[in-house]
């Protein structure tokens, strides 16, 4: 396999991972878990109680609308709007009309 910048890792926390598993589904257990081993800048978590627990843990979190919201002030999304409306339609991921018009407005596509 050739080396690159993503590259999967094992959890070797599996302690962690266990307890983590009290409030959390596997998936994101081991991506928390994995992340306070390797001891990243950020996770990226969008389920709320995933986010609360990685936060309790010192962790950086976004998710995937923090990650379109950036690429849009940088210039690399063209439409956030459209971005989002992509996600609510084709992958069914809930985002709240306020929530909507909040990162519009700070997206800059709404005054």
């Amino acid at each position: 396999m050739e080396e690159g910048w993503l590259q999967p890792k094992d959890v070797d926390v599996l302690a962690l991972v266990k307890a983590l598993q009290r409030d959390l589904d596997r998936g994101e257990a081991e991506a928390i878990a994995l992340a306070v081993q390797v001891k990243v800048e950020w996770v990226l978590l969008d389920e709320r109680e995933g986010r609360r627990v990685a936060k309790s843990l010192g962790l950086n979190v976004t998710g995937v609308l923090g990650i379109l919201l950036r690429a849009r002030r940088e210039g690399t999304l063209p439409s956030l709007r459209q971005a989002m409306e992509e996600l609510r339609e084709k992958a069914g991921f809930w985002i709240g009309a306020d929530l909507f018009i909040e990162l519009l407005e700070h997206s800059g596509e709404v005054d």
